[in-house]
């Protein structure tokens, strides 16, 4: 027989969770930047505005989803590690996660003050996302290997 606290449709069972709360949110900020950039270049590529103003979107989402993203690693830290120093990959994911995070506000931060301004986008943003988009793929990669979706712990 099945118990209330294994019932994955219990509240509790979802929002009570060491860590769910961190795997579930980090997909909604990655998914929003990299689909950003993909729209930004296409917008740029091909000088079509309607592309430009959904990547703004995209990375303003993005922008405010990695700030629960990073929070609710932090507590999955606190909850499961009790706060140990952290070392090895669980360091270099948390590094990876900030640095990602940072970009990916930076990125919305330069596209918010462009249109405010009403000018032109710096050709040099393509680095910014360039180097988010890596942020991302090595902390991604990282928690794989600490979710153990990438190999074992």
């Amino acid at each position: 027989m099945i118990g209330a606290s294994t019932n994955p449709f219990d509240w509790r069972t979802v929002l009570l969770a060491r860590h769910a709360q961190h795997v579930v949110l980090i997909h909604f900020p990655i998914a929003l930047y990299l689909a950003g950039v993909v729209l930004d270049l296409a917008g740029s590529w091909w000088d079509k505005e309607k592309f430009g103003e959904t990547a703004y979107y995209n990375f303003t989402l993005a922008a405010i989803f990695a700030l629960p993203a990073v929070l609710t690693g932090l507590v999955a830290w606190q909850w499961q590690l009790e706060g140990q120093r952290l070392k090895g990959t669980l360091l270099e994911h948390l590094l990876a996660g900030l640095t990602a995070a940072v970009v990916i506000c930076l990125t919305w931060t330069l596209h918010f003050l462009v249109r405010r301004r009403k000018s032109n986008l710096p050709r040099a943003r393509f680095l910014l996302e360039a180097a988010g988009t890596l942020a991302i793929v090595v902390a991604g990669h990282l928690g794989g290997f600490l979710s153990g979706v990438n190999g074992s712990n």
